[in-house]
């Protein structure tokens, strides 16, 4: 095999896999709301619909909540649960909000910094997004995503 043909193979193989990272990175966008496949639906009736939902599940959610348990602690809250608070979160683009939920989850130092148990979790939770997508899906908007945080924020 002379030198031509090693670079051809090479330069093949690089492109297959640049190739193969597009898909993935394209799959995990699409599976966590950030980009919407063409058919799905506008962004417009899902927004409407988030609008009733949220509503009458926050106030009812937050009420219960927050005269019978004023705790900051997550021991309560299950793995699952955890993983959509964090997720929905995220989903809100609101960065005062998602440290609220940071710290709520355990996930802060005294100083504000991530502590040693956020690196895991996060590793642990690329593949729960990949086990529930039927949930991103169902807070796929920022106005969605706030008002599951706002409904289960305090829940504990």
């Amino acid at each position: 095999m002379d030198r031509n043909k090693k670079i051809a193979i090479g330069c093949g193989a690089a492109g297959c896999l640049g190739l193969l990272a597009i898909v993935v990175v394209c799959v995990v966008l699409l599976m966590t709301g950030y980009i919407t496949m063409p058919g799905r639906g506008s962004r417009a009736n899902e927004n409407s619909n988030a609008n009733t939902n949220s509503n009458s599940n926050s106030n009812a959610n937050e009420n219960e909540n927050t005269n019978s348990n004023s705790s900051s602690s997550s021991s309560s809250l299950s793995d699952d649960d955890k993983h959509k608070l964090f997720q929905a979160a995220a989903a809100t683009n609101d960065a005062t909000l998602t440290r609220r939920v940071w710290a709520k989850l355990g996930f802060l130092k005294p100083d504000g910094s991530p502590n040693d148990e956020y690196g895991p979790f996060v590793k642990e939770h690329i593949g729960w997004i990949f086990k529930n997508t039927s949930f991103i899906q169902s807070i796929n908007t920022p106005e969605k995503a706030r008002a599951y945080v706002e409904a289960h924020l305090e829940d504990s």
